[in-house]
């Protein structure tokens, strides 16, 4: 079991993931027209405005868990339908634009395409890695479509408004369908939730890094 030392070293990257992801909502969501995240104080990078006390736990143990989502209200939105989707994407696509930075730090001090060639000090590294794999894991994850996740509201903005009447009869049902792909893999060891984000996990990881990280 990895000691103190090692949550102290993954504890930023983890907490920016969360806050940029919240935040990227809030910001989106005001510029279509929808200031609600902005009024309640959600507009912002501290991520005690942002923090979940199980999903930041979960973070720690399984690198997959969840923050405060940012109150939005659609009909503030310039276009609803349209826009809800934007607002959705914004919180995937600021994990991925993380992941990017990180590994673009990455490659920038890395000659030889391995661990032992990234020439920084070690905890930094560390820091580094898990910040990659985290927003990538974060990104996939929100992206798939089972309420209350950023995909499922994305779906439900594309599909034809009859469609997505009915799609929106799984939303009560959504947070425990979550709740047991993050649990299953971890209390039963049959990580279905791993089988969908390693692949895009090891796609992102060399794109971004040059270093393949599913494999960690």
């Amino acid at each position: 079991m990895p000691d103190i030392s090692h949550y102290i070293i993954i504890a930023p990257p983890i907490l920016l993931a969360l806050s940029f992801h919240e935040y990227a909502h809030g910001w989106v969501a005001n510029r279509l027209g929808d200031p609600t995240a902005r009024l309640a104080g959600r507009l912002t990078m501290n991520p005690l405005s942002h923090l979940d006390l199980m999903g930041t736990i979960m973070i720690f143990l399984v690198h997959i868990g969840w923050a405060k989502p940012v109150p939005v209200n659609p009909y503030n939105l310039h276009n609803p339908r349209r826009d809800i989707v934007w607002v959705s994407l914004a919180g995937p696509g600021a994990n991925l634009l993380l992941a990017l930075i990180f590994g673009l730090i990455i490659r920038s001090f890395n000659s030889g395409g391995l661990f032992e060639s990234i020439i920084l000090p070690k905890p930094v590294v560390i820091a580094l890695i898990y910040g990659i794999v985290i927003n990538i894991a974060l990104a996939i994850f929100n992206l798939i479509p089972i309420p209350p996740l950023d995909g499922s509201r994305i779906l439900g903005g594309l599909l034809p408004p009859e469609l997505e009447s009915k799609y929106r009869k799984l939303d009560r049902a959504g947070p425990m369908l979550v709740l047991a792909l993050v649990m299953g893999g971890y209390l039963l060891n049959i990580p279905i939730l791993w089988w969908i984000i390693k692949p895009f996990l090891k796609f992102f990881s060399i794109m971004f890094a040059g270093i393949d990280l599913s494999n960690l």
